[in-house]
């Protein structure tokens, strides 16, 4: 497998969960909403989708392919992939508060947490679009193949880091 490919099948599970999350969003009302839904839905964001595989693609590729002579094309694409992954942190953020005030019983906030998750599910597609079939696949022969074997390597290391500094943070916050 190339390192494109599997963030290309960690989209295919962004997608799937963002469109039930919609489904689910856009049927809520103040009088079935659920927070620990959303929560799932902020922890799934947060851990898998910004933390899991924009950290892959920030802290790993987009840091290789600094070191490589991109095209201006391929670094203002991979600039714009970076402002959309804080557009995607700054929406998640917006719900956590959100679904704060909710549970201080302000009822009033379930349809801006409703409309913030229609528009992950709305952004999400075609930022993954432009990953998918433009950005890897141009950026990719920057690589030799012993490279390529090499990104894939650390991916699947942070990977397997991902669930002790989730853990961690849950040490932490528990202690506290």
């Amino acid at each position: 497998m190339k390192p494109r490919g599997l963030l290309m099948i960690e989209h295919r599970l962004i997608e799937k969960v963002l469109s039930v999350a919609q489904q689910k969003a856009l049927s809520m009302t103040e009088l079935d909403y659920q927070p620990a839904f959303v929560e799932t839905i902020v922890d799934f964001i947060k851990t898998y989708a910004d933390r899991t595989h924009h950290g892959k693609e920030e802290d790993i590729l987009f840091t290789e392919l600094a070191k490589k002579k991109l095209d201006d094309d391929h670094l203002r694409i991979m600039k714009e992939l970076i402002d959309e992954h804080q557009q995607a942190r700054s929406k998640t953020e917006e719900i956590v508060e959100l679904n704060e005030k909710f549970k201080k019983d302000d009822r009033s906030v379930v349809p801006a947490i409703t409309s913030a998750i229609v528009w992950l599910a709305g952004f999400y597609p075609a930022h993954i679009q432009k990953e998918d079939a433009v950005f890897f696949p141009g950026t990719e022969p920057q690589f030799r193949q012993d490279e390529l074997e090499d990104l894939l390597n650390r991916f699947y290391e942070f990977d397997r880091m991902m669930i002790h500094e989730k853990y961690q943070k849950v040490y932490q916050f528990i202690k506290s």
